[in-house]
């Protein structure tokens, strides 16, 4: 495993961080499988991996339960880091009940690095400066509670000088970058040249670059063999990153993607220049950016938002289409079959979905798309 310094944090970040967002489910249920996820988690901490990020409400807010057991044997030898949901604080108390229950949940006595969770300018003004809650961090930070002052963004990175101007504490960013998403790379170098750490989510585009494409055989002579290794090394190819942070989901992933991140092996200048120059080719892969962060979510007509976009993903990105298709059905009988709603044609276009999509779709249209291909 490469280690990377996370900003002026004193900290040496494992190039490759755990997302716990989306661990394993019990087969026809949304609990944890905890056989599953302790000894996968345990194996990133055998190979090297050093950052576990979670989020209170992350697996049914059970995922800092799991994670707490996982990492037991070895806290002290690993980074924490999960999130306050700052759109539900209400009042200032809040801050220190969020930290409190996660605490409690991941069986810790500090949490290393502690978000701000999923923030933009508006959300930083009418909440976070609103309720003082930056003074409720600095507290807690002295009190070790938490060693680290940290926020996830999901705005205007435009707006990112503005919100470092004011919060001068907060000492490391998450945010989302990849190679077929490069719109924050500005403002990550922004951050990074502040002496903060950036870690990048979504390195394999929501999962979209982990299952098998042409791409890597597109490009021709850079020495990736995985389309997943190509996305991998292309972040940490940006020197303003200190970590990628995947959302693995089983023992081989975690190995697989620990290889590549135990490989101190660079792009080249030339293979550099290939990869920029195939990101024209990648605009297709864009048609339909859903990230699968599920944000969206609950929808009030119980459509499942990120799944059909998923098999819009598998249509036309990688070419799966009669799969695709046979998946839709699939899932338009099993919907009619259980008399629930859930079919895109429940759309009351309400328009609360496009209100919380960090990535700012128009999912009514994207929806009435997916139907029209997929039917």
């Amino acid at each position: 495993m490469q280690y990377r310094k996370f900003g002026s944090t004193g900290v040496n970040i494992s190039t490759l961080g755990f997302g716990c967002m989306r661990f394993p489910s019990i087969e026809g249920t949304q609990d944890i499988d905890e056989e599953k996820t302790v000894p996968m988690l345990r194996r990133a901490y055998e190979l090297g991996v050093n950052y576990f990020d979670s989020a209170f409400f992350y697996c049914n807010g059970n995922s800092e339960v799991v994670l707490g057991k996982a990492v037991k044997p070895f806290r002290d030898k690993i980074n924490i880091s999960t999130k306050i949901p700052v759109s539900r604080v209400g009042a200032t108390s809040d801050y220190r009940s969020y930290l409190e229950k996660s605490l409690k949940k991941l069986d810790t006595d500090y949490i290393d690095f502690y978000h701000f969770w999923s923030i933009n300018k508006q959300m930083f003004d009418d909440v976070m400066l609103k309720y003082d809650l930056l003074n409720e961090a600095l507290k807690a930070k002295e009190e070790g509670l938490i060693k680290h002052i940290s926020f996830s963004f999901h705005g205007d990175p435009n707006d990112l000088e503005y919100i470092i101007a004011k919060a001068p504490m907060l000492e490391t960013m998450l945010i989302q970058y990849n190679i077929l998403d490069r719109s924050n790379e500005k403002g990550i170098e922004y951050v990074a040249s502040t002496g903060r750490g950036v870690v990048a989510m979504g390195p394999v585009g929501g999962g979209r670059l982990a299952a098998p494409t042409e791409l890597a055989d597109k490009i021709g002579s850079v020495s990736a063999k995985a389309t997943y290794e190509l996305a991998l090394r292309f972040v940490l190819g940006n020197p303003n990153i200190s970590c990628a942070l995947s959302g693995m989901r089983s023992t081989e992933e975690v190995e697989k993607n620990a290889k590549v991140m135990s490989s101190d092996i660079p792009f080249t200048e030339k293979e550099n220049a290939e990869i920029r120059e195939s990101l024209e080719d990648l605009k297709k892969f864009s048609d339909l950016y859903c990230t699968g962060c599920r944000y969206c979510m609950p929808c009030v007509k119980n459509i499942d938002i990120p799944q059909i976009f998923y098999l819009y993903t598998l249509y036309n990105v990688y070419g799966l289409k009669d799969h695709a298709k046979a998946l839709y059905k699939k899932y338009r009988e099993d919907i009619e079959k259980d008399g629930k709603e859930g079919l895109v044609t429940s759309c009351v276009e309400c328009g609360a979905c496009e209100k919380k999509c960090p990535q700012k779709l128009q999912i009514r249209e994207k929806l009435k798309l997916v139907h029209s291909v997929l039917s």
